[in-house]
C-alpha cells in the first residue's frame, strides 16, 4: 500500500490505532492484571507500530503484528519484576535493607520537595548527588557546620514523616532511581 502523502499514510496510522487501542489495552489488562501497565505496554507497542508504519500497514494481520509485540513487551515486564523480587528476597535473608518500592519513591520524592529550600538541597548534595559535608558547602556556598545542621533538620523531617527507617544512603541514594 504505497503512500502517495505522508498526510495519508499519518492519517491511515492514526485509525488503525485507534481502532485496536480498547482491545489491545483490555488484552493487556487480562494477561498481565494491571490497566496501568497495560496502558503503558499497549502505548509503547503502538508506537512502535506508528514508527514502522510503513511496513506494519504492508503486512496481512498489523494488528497480530501489535499484539505480539505488546504480549513480548509484557513478558519482559514480567521477568523484571520476577527479578527485582527474587532480588529484594535475597536482600531480606542476608539482612540487607530493602530498596523503597515506587510508592516509597513516590512519597519520599513529596516529602524531600516539600522540604524547606535550604534543607533540600543539603539533602540532595549529600545523599542523591554523593558529596561529602565538604563538597555539599562548596555546592552550596556555605560552611560545612551549616551542611552538617541543614542535613540533621531535613532528615529529621523525613523520619518524622515516616519515611526514614534506615540510613539516608538507602533511602535517598540511588541516582535517578530516586
Amino acid at each position: 500500500m504505497g503512500y502517495a502523502s505522508r498526510q495519508q499514510m499519518e492519517q491511515d496510522a492514526t485509525a488503525f490505532v485507534m481502532s485496536v487501542r480498547d482491545r489491545l489495552v483490555g488484552s493487556l489488562v487480562l494477561y498481565c492484571g494491571d490497566r496501568a501497565a497495560a496502558e503503558d505496554l499497549a502505548q509503547e507497542a503502538l508506537a512502535r507500530a506508528w514508527q514502522r508504519w510503513s511496513e506494519v500497514s504492508e503486512m496481512k494481520h498489523p494488528e497480530a503484528w501489535v499484539w505480539r509485540t505488546a504480549m513480548n513487551l509484557a513478558n519482559s515486564r514480567g521477568r523484571r519484576l520476577m527479578a527485582e523480587r527474587r532480588a529484594r528476597s535475597k536482600m531480606a535473608a542476608r539482612g540487607v535493607p530493602a530498596l523503597p518500592d515506587e510508592a516509597d519513591k513516590v512519597a519520599l520524592r513529596e516529602a524531600v520537595a516539600a522540604l524547606p529550600k535550604r534543607q533540600r538541597r543539603a539533602i540532595v548534595c549529600r545523599y542523591y548527588a554523593g558529596f561529602s559535608v565538604a563538597q555539599s558547602a562548596e555546592a552550596m556556598g556555605c560552611k560545612e557546620g551549616t551542611v552538617k545542621a541543614l542535613t540533621s533538620q531535613g532528615l529529621a523531617s523525613l523520619r518524622s514523616a515516616g519515611l526514614m527507617a534506615g540510613s539516608p544512603a538507602n533511602v535517598v541514594g540511588g541516582g535517578a532511581s530516586v
